[in-house]
């Protein structure tokens, strides 16, 4: 892996990580909607991949995989970004599932059910369980997280909490905000917390979930939109988006 020189062979590290960067990929494409091409994510993965090793210095502090890892989500999601994979009108459709999941929360003392969310957003619970659907591969941060919502003198989450660092996920792992999410996980209602552990966790895809859960993939589908959403409605209480 490495010549004489002690420098890092980078078209062997090429060749040894073209694997990780497929199964990211297909890792990323379970969650997102079937217009999501899983080609163009294995090549923008190689893009971040080349990236990476352009980047990498031995004494990073990380073993290569590690940082590999960061880059080549980074790119993909850079990816999907520019391609505008989840229009806006869905994004702020799962903004108000988060609002509302927030105020009964703090009106009921505990995670509302879908059907007193549902009747929040005045919606029939098959309506709000097709926006659910509508809305898969919703994520617990986005770009705009890391951005002011364009109010002056708001500050950006970035400002917050990753001033100076030019990679900001590591700069949030390397905060309370690891600790933050797993808080957020915690106090997820049971049937969910179990989901997003089989998914996360134990690397189970959607179809193997809803067979343990014994229900089917889509309902799977829809109940890791809205934990996801719960996740982000009890960050953003808490300031972290």
């Amino acid at each position: 892996m490495y010549t004489a020189k002690g420098t890092a062979d980078k078209n062997t590290l090429l060749t040894a990580h073209m694997p990780l960067v497929k199964r990211l990929a297909h890792q990323m494409k379970a969650k997102l909607p079937p217009s999501v091409e899983v080609d163009d994510l294995v090549q923008a993965g190689m893009i971040g991949l080349l990236d990476a090793l352009q980047r990498y210095e031995e004494n990073h502090g990380a073993q290569f995989e590690t940082y590999a890892v960061l880059r080549i989500r980074g790119a993909m999601l850079d990816e999907l970004r520019s391609s505008d994979w989840m229009p806006r009108s869905t994004r702020q459709n799962m903004r108000k599932v988060e609002a509302a999941m927030n105020a009964l929360q703090q009106q009921l003392g505990r995670p509302p059910s879908e059907s007193e969310v549902a009747k929040s957003l005045k919606l029939s619970l098959a309506d709000y369980q097709d926006m659910l659907g509508d809305s898969g591969g919703h994520q617990l941060l986005y770009y705009e997280d890391f951005h002011g919502d364009g109010d002056e003198g708001s500050d950006s989450f970035l400002d917050r909490y990753a001033v100076d660092d030019e990679d900001p996920l590591r700069a949030l792992l390397d905060t309370d905000f690891r600790q933050a999410v797993i808080d957020a996980i915690d106090a997820l209602p049971p049937r969910e917390k179990m989901l997003m552990g089989l998914y996360y966790e134990e690397e189970l895809n959607l179809k193997e979930i809803g067979a343990v859960m014994g229900v089917s993939e889509s309902r799977v589908s829809q109940l890791h939109t809205q934990a996801v959403a719960r996740m982000r409605a009890y960050l953003k209480e808490r300031a972290w988006t």
